[in-house]
């Protein structure tokens, strides 16, 4: 039975779900000022794999991914660029749903873009205010966290540090892996000069970053998700941020598991620009290696351990993939149309893959245990039948991987 690591709580539970077989899930998105790294698609295919492996464990999984389209970052972005925010959110969305596509990343049941999530925004917002834990100053709207019963239990803030003098986050983000201790805003007031505000019941303005997962969700689910997911960093202010939120306004959680994939590193470092170490999948394309090899290297390692990046590891990660392809290739070369599904070796590959994957998505134990059952085979003794009954059961596997084929 699947086991999964719970942030909420900080330990591995049995996964259950909300409504028997049926599995919800919504995923932080991509922040579209800029083009997606592989840093950004190693969590958005860990996602990937989840979905892909609840549904061969007998769910039906419904999922939702948000598009940030509206926040500061877009916002200077095009400025710099010359750009209204529609134009360079639009070409990198496009670019974004491209590349999902090339990484054969299943796409999303649903895809809202926060400035399609506005009327809901401002929704919640209200109700928010209504219930004296946000409120307007200077224009903007802030949220109250000392108001909300358990914020920070997702990071596991000690909420005793919490400073008695009131403080204030304007801005969308802030960088660093660090607390902002203070209120943080839920609306931001149109200004002069302002290029993207919407006219609503709350004034002229647009929603803060903060708001828009909660919006985006409650656009599509009005029950507890079964799974809500992201990167690392979200841990750090953003996913309290929107627990707390919707939880203000439901009688109920907003989800029962939270999962959060770690950084990629390159060489060691956290990629950035002033580095000039930002790798994306056409980067790996030129180095010679095909989409499954990528994303083989992007999987291969376990979801909550940071994995890096060097030429080294990509190289041995890719050959270690070759290798096992061939060793697929020599056994379908002895398969024929017959199969055979009781034969040992087929029960074998599938209890390995599913012992490993259900405990908390060990893809590397998993793969890993597939690939000391083929190198063991004797390819001399087995039957056609045999051979086509592996087949099927790696193509089946490979459903969930999608690196095989």
């Amino acid at each position: 039975m699947l086991k999964l690591f719970n942030s909420l709580g900080k330990k591995i539970e049995l996964f259950r779900t909300v409504d028997d077989r049926a599995v919800t899930i919504f995923t932080c998105g991509p922040s579209i000022y800029q083009r997606a790294h592989i840093g950004n698609f190693r969590t958005f295919l860990f996602e990937d794999v989840l979905v892909r492996y609840l549904e061969y464990s007998g769910y039906k999984v419904t999922r939702g991914m948000n598009i940030t389209d509206i926040e500061d970052k877009a916002i200077r972005e095009a400025e710099k660029r010359r750009k209204t925010v529609k134009e360079l959110t639009e070409d990198n969305i496009d670019e974004f749903l491209a590349e999902m596509a090339l990484l054969r990343i299943k796409r999303p049941d649903y895809l809202p873009r926060a400035s399609e999530a506005v009327d809901e925004a401002v929704e919640i917002i209200s109700r928010l205010r209504n219930l004296g834990i946000a409120y307007r100053h200077r224009g903007n709207i802030y949220f109250d966290p000392v108001k909300f019963p358990g914020f920070g239990s997702l990071y596991g803030l000690d909420m005793t540090q919490w400073p008695a003098k009131k403080r204030r986050f304007h801005r969308d983000t802030y960088p660093g892996m660090r607390w902002n201790l203070g209120d943080f805003i839920l609306w931001h007031e149109c200004r002069e000069g302002d290029q993207v505000c919407w006219d609503t019941l709350i004034g002229r303005g647009r929603p803060s970053w903060n708001i828009q997962d909660p919006s985006m969700v409650s656009k599509h689910f009005r029950e507890t998700l079964s799974i809500y997911a992201g990167g690392f960093d979200n841990l750090v202010r953003h996913h309290d941020y929107t627990r707390a939120i919707l939880e203000s306004i439901r009688p109920y959680p907003m989800a029962t598991f939270w999962l959060h994939c770690h950084h990629l590193m390159v060489n060691g470092q956290k990629m950035s620009k002033s580095k000039g170490n930002i790798y994306y999948t056409d980067t790996l394309l030129e180095h010679g290696y095909d989409i499954g090899e990528i994303r083989f290297f992007l999987i291969y390692g376990h979801y909550r351990e940071k994995l890096n990046y060097s030429d080294k590891n990509m190289r041995s990660t890719a050959d270690k993939l070759r290798a096992f392809r061939e060793m697929v290739n020599a056994v379908k070369g002895r398969a024929d149309q017959e199969a055979k599904p009781a034969a040992e070796a087929v029960q074998r590959i599938g209890r390995v893959f599913a012992e490993r994957m259900d405990d908390d998505l060990d893809v590397r134990g998993a793969f890993d245990g597939l690939y000391r059952a083929l190198a063991e085979l004797e390819l001399e003794d087995l039957k056609p039948p045999e051979a086509s009954a592996i087949v099927k059961a790696l193509r089946e596997i490979d459903g969930v991987l999608r690196v095989i084929w």
